[in-house]
């Protein structure tokens, strides 16, 4: 049996397959287009879209895990449900999906909603699943580099409250050994869902300071103003989402991202090495600019 890894080409997804087949997994990989796929050897390729329903029903064919990761766009919810309802047609019930952190919180938030609705599936349908539930990905602000260190700002509208930023490569070897978990266990285990987080919770001062202590010359926080951050996003990406990404903006001032007791210590744990921190980010990118 193998391995079926949805959003297969995307940054956390290409590094869940380095990781299995690295532990001897035997793995397949959902893509749009294979022309684009570029895996290891040994990985399977299959061709297909969460709205293509044939095309998800050959890619479950003959699988025994899952690994559910829909990208933000405007119909996630129902690519999800499609998926889980195929994949129960197919008699798998061994999966991991990437959800988002507090999204019984966020509940304005169109994202975190709807990751929220497909968590409820899960549970009500009795799938034996693993709920990832990751904060902030570090490797966002790989987006605004440019802005920090040509205009001395960080313009994320973090907050006071503070955020638990997480690299995406803890994401994804996480992600992986809960796969292989799962699919080695005799008997498919019982639901849990855990909190991705990083090892410090930084508020937007706090990461400004970062940045100037990094870069040496002093970078200043640039506000709250969520309105401002909806507009500048409205010059690359489509209106519904940073009007998204702004409630999520206005949820960051409120409520921050904030871990739960023991996260830390339990994820330190199962990667059996420290989790990697946002000064390490900083200072790998500023490194390499």
């Amino acid at each position: 049996m193998a391995i079926l890894v949805t959003g297969a080409t995307g940054n956390i997804g290409a590094q869940v397959i380095e990781h299995l087949v690295n532990r001897g997994a035997d793995v397949r990989a959902l893509v749009r287009d294979p022309s684009k796929a570029n895996f290891p050897a040994g990985v399977a390729v299959v061709k297909g879209d969460f709205l293509d329903v044939d095309s998800l029903r050959s890619a479950l064919d003959g699988i025994s895990s899952l690994f559910l990761l829909n990208a933000v766009v405007p119909d996630e919810f129902t690519q999800a449900l499609i998926a889980l309802n195929v994949a129960r047609s197919a008699g798998i019930e061994r999966i991991v999906y990437l959800s988002v952190i507090h999204p019984d919180v966020y509940v304005n938030v169109p994202h975190f909603a709807g990751k929220f609705g497909v968590e409820r599936m899960i549970e009500q349908m009795d799938f034996h699943a693993t709920i990832l539930r990751p904060a902030y990905f570090i490797q966002n602000d790989l987006t605004i580099k440019d802005v920090i260190t040509g205009y001395g700002v960080y313009p994320m509208p973090v907050g006071e409250r503070g955020l638990a930023m997480i690299d995406v490569r803890d994401i994804a070897e996480i992600a992986a050994l809960e796969l292989l978990r799962r699919e080695q266990s005799e008997q498919p285990l019982p639901l849990s869902r855990v909190n991705l987080v990083g090892p410090d919770t930084l508020t937007g001062p706090d990461i400004a300071a970062i940045w100037t202590e990094v870069l040496g010359r002093p970078i200043h926080y640039g506000g709250s103003d969520t309105q401002a951050f909806e507009q500048n996003l409205r010059q690359f990406m489509p209106a519904w989402m940073a009007y998204d990404m702004r409630l999520m903006g206005d949820r960051f001032l409120t409520d921050g991202m904030l871990p739960e007791g023991g996260d830390v210590e339990r994820l330190t744990a199962l990667l059996g090495r420290p989790l990697r921190s946002y000064h390490n980010f900083a200072s790998e990118t500023a490194a390499s600019a």
